[in-house]
């Protein structure tokens, strides 16, 4: 039987609240033991342990956080451990799976899951969604294919995955990429995988790091004020702009950001969920396009190209290969 450890990290699959209702819960109140023992079956799939790395709302985790969760994982991953789950809230879930899927050093699987009831909601989700999350952690098709994510009977890729609703249970897809495969009960069925290089073969090593790099993510809008650039420019060693459409902003911000005398990486990104944005002809050396790569994530892998390098065309590299 395989041996897969749990880390939790905390979420509304740990939250409780209110008999029955779904809504105005406390993330983060179940230890992972009583998460592991809400799952009926459980036993069955493989052997399963439990570790307590967090129990907050996502919202609350931070980057060292991050590097401390992917040097547990790549700790644990020379041991006798077959594979990985890791219990976290749904709102910054995608940005841990994708740091996960840039970190982690090892093809064992790690599956990231959540839920969008708490654990004392009619029908809570958590269960089944954890079952399932083991049952593909346990699965030797899984080997190999990066971090994952197991939600309401999907599997989707970190790098694709994406948020896409704030109460309904289906919550994740990968958006114009489809997901990986389907999860019924505990049967496992892919049928996609990512083209992009993640774990194992990815440059990016955390075992000497306790932060990351500053980067700032400033929305764009009609009527943006400029001096949103000026804070986030002074605060931060590169800046990712949610753009308009294509990655487009407004003249005063495009100027404004010309007009810069210390030259940082500048990423483009677009606020809306699918579609490439593509670098334009004559855009400055120091812009950076984000290619699919949803502005959240663009943040993720800028702070850890900035470990490695701030030279434009290398950072630019990194996009076009992660």
């Amino acid at each position: 039987m395989k041996k897969i450890m749990i880390l939790a990290v905390g979420g509304t699959i740990a939250g409780k609240g209110q008999a029955g209702k779904s809504a105005e819960y406390k993330p983060g109140q179940a230890s992972v033991q009583e998460i592991i023992d809400s799952v009926p079956g459980i036993e069955k799939l493989a052997e399963v342990q439990g570790k307590q790395f967090l129990n907050t709302a996502s919202d609350n985790v931070t980057s060292k956080n991050l590097i401390d969760l992917a040097n547990e994982i790549n700790k644990l991953a020379k041991e006798d451990i077959d594979g990985f789950v890791v219990t976290h809230g749904t709102d910054t879930l995608e940005e841990t799976a994708y740091f996960l899927n840039l970190t982690v050093k090892t093809n064992k699987p790690v599956v990231v899951v959540g839920s969008m009831r708490p654990a004392t909601a009619i029908s809570a989700d958590g269960p089944m969604n954890l079952y399932q999350a083991v049952a593909l952690a346990a699965h030797d098709d899984a080997v190999g294919k990066g971090v994952l994510i197991a939600f309401s009977d999907s599997i989707v890729g970190a790098r694709e995955g994406q948020k896409i609703n704030t109460f309904r249970t289906d919550a994740f897809d990968g958006r114009d990429f489809g997901v990986f495969g389907y999860l019924h009960d505990d049967n496992v069925y892919f049928i996609n995988q990512s083209t992009k290089k993640h774990t194992v073969d990815t440059e990016f090593d955390v075992s000497e790091l306790t932060d990351l790099p500053k980067v700032g993510i400033a929305y764009f809008h009609l009527d943006a004020d400029v001096k949103i650039l000026d804070y986030i420019y002074k605060n931060s060693e590169a800046i990712v702009i949610a753009g308009a459409g294509n990655g487009g902003a407004s003249k005063d911000w495009g100027m404004k950001l010309k007009k810069k005398k210390e030259k940082k990486p500048i990423v483009s990104c677009s606020r809306i969920g699918n579609g490439y944005v593509s670098k334009r002809a004559k855009s400055p050396e120091n812009y950076i396009n984000s290619g699919t790569l949803n502005p959240q994530k663009a943040r993720i892998l800028l702070q850890l190209a900035l470990t490695k390098t701030k030279d434009f065309a290398e950072i630019l590299r990194m996009f076009q290969t992660y």
